[in-house]
């Protein structure tokens, strides 16, 4: 047998038919009520896949550090309260997640697990990073959200094969700019809920990066370098303090959704009109007083959120825009809320909350 599946079983022990199945290579556990791998597991030599999700685990015994040939282990949302030092030996492991744990450190000698791709540590208790952690130049992704960190080093740097990284919901209140080295970084980059209030102008160099996250800081401008972001697809910038936004966000080329509610601006760049793949614009709780013509140039907007601004009128410009089918103008008090733009939308069949 290679594949042996118990998920969601109700298991309180770990099974100890498996010990009996020396060719197993894919054994899924996860979701149950264990408490305790036995030593046993290290007779499994041709175990690939290890699935230990949602149990009730404290630890792993050293025998783990046998199974030279697995590639995959799965030990999100249990009890444990340190990284199993066994692991270390584990040098062909390529996925590791540990997320939703107790683990207070990662080890010094992090960098032995020389094979590692995938790394999830996120919502454990992390202060800080080991600098073995920064070797793991291999790395294809690597979550630390949900900890307490507080810095994040040059070293960063390093990790340039880093597709996706998750940043957010701890307490940075500096990015490196090293961080703009990571030229790799092609599906995400999360650093939202952190304490901040700049962020370097590197960050124009990730040229590949399709998502950008920076949303529940303290940001209060931002560089014009973001512009360059030629593979932007969705930005979200919400719950910051910005009073404006770039020119260069024009050149955004690739954006479908821009969030921005929960700022502080007061006005749009004219050169936001030439975002013509726009899809999604959230502009929601701020302090807009006017909307710049050129937003008839979104033409392939389908939502407009301006809820809970100062706007007083709306362009006739956005009776143009072929796509729109939801206009959300609550808690504005415009002078003609009949107005022809808000009649023509009505009429094509876009939906105009007032």
């Amino acid at each position: 047998m290679e594949a042996f599946s118990a998920a969601g079983a109700g298991l309180e022990r770990f099974p100890e038919e498996i010990h009996a199945l020396p060719g197993l290579r894919r054994a899924d556990l996860a979701w149950n009520r264990i408490t305790a791998v036995p030593p046993e597991i290290g007779r499994l030599r041709e175990l690939a896949i290890l699935r230990l999700d949602g149990n009730r685990l404290t630890g792993l015994p050293e025998e783990i550090g046998r199974l030279g040939a697995l590639r995959e282990l799965h030990l999100d949302g249990n009890a444990l309260d340190a990284f199993p030092a066994a692991l270390l030996g584990l040098t062909g492991l390529s996925t590791l997640s540990l997320y939703g744990n107790r683990i207070a450190a990662l080890p010094a000698g992090l960098d032995r697990m020389a094979g590692l791709r995938h790394l999830s540590a996120g919502g454990n208790r992390l202060t800080g990073t080991p600098e073995g952690l920064w070797r793991l130049t291999g790395l294809r992704s690597l979550n630390l959200a949900e900890n307490a960190l507080t810095h994040i080093p040059d070293a960063i740097g390093r990790l340039r094969g880093l597709r996706m990284l998750d940043l957010g919901h701890n307490a940075i209140e500096h990015i490196p700019a090293a961080i703009g080295d990571l030229d790799g970084l092609t599906d995400y980059l999360y650093l939202s809920d952190n304490g901040f209030t700049a962020v370097p102008a590197s960050l124009g160099r990730l040229r590949r990066l399709a998502y950008l996250n920076l949303t529940d800081n303290r940001l209060t401008e931002l560089p014009a370098s973001l512009g360059d972001l030629a593979a932007l697809v969705e930005l979200r910038l919400y719950g910051n303090r910005l009073t404006a936004l770039p020119a260069s966000f024009g050149r955004l080329s690739s954006l479908r959704e821009l969030h921005l509610r929960g700022n502080r601006l007061a006005a749009l760049p004219e050169q936001i009109g030439r975002l013509d793949g726009l899809r999604v614009l959230d502009v929601r709780d701020n302090v807009l007083t006017r909307l710049p013509e050129s937003v008839g140039g979104l033409t392939g907007l389908t939502h407009l959120d301006l809820r809970n601004n100062r706007l007083r009128e709306i362009p006739g410009a956005l009776a143009a825009l072929p796509r729109l089918e939801k206009l959300d103008l609550r808690w504005n008090k415009l002078d003609d809320p009949g107005s022809e733009p808000l009649h023509v939308l009505r009429g094509r069949g876009c939906a105009v909350l007032l």
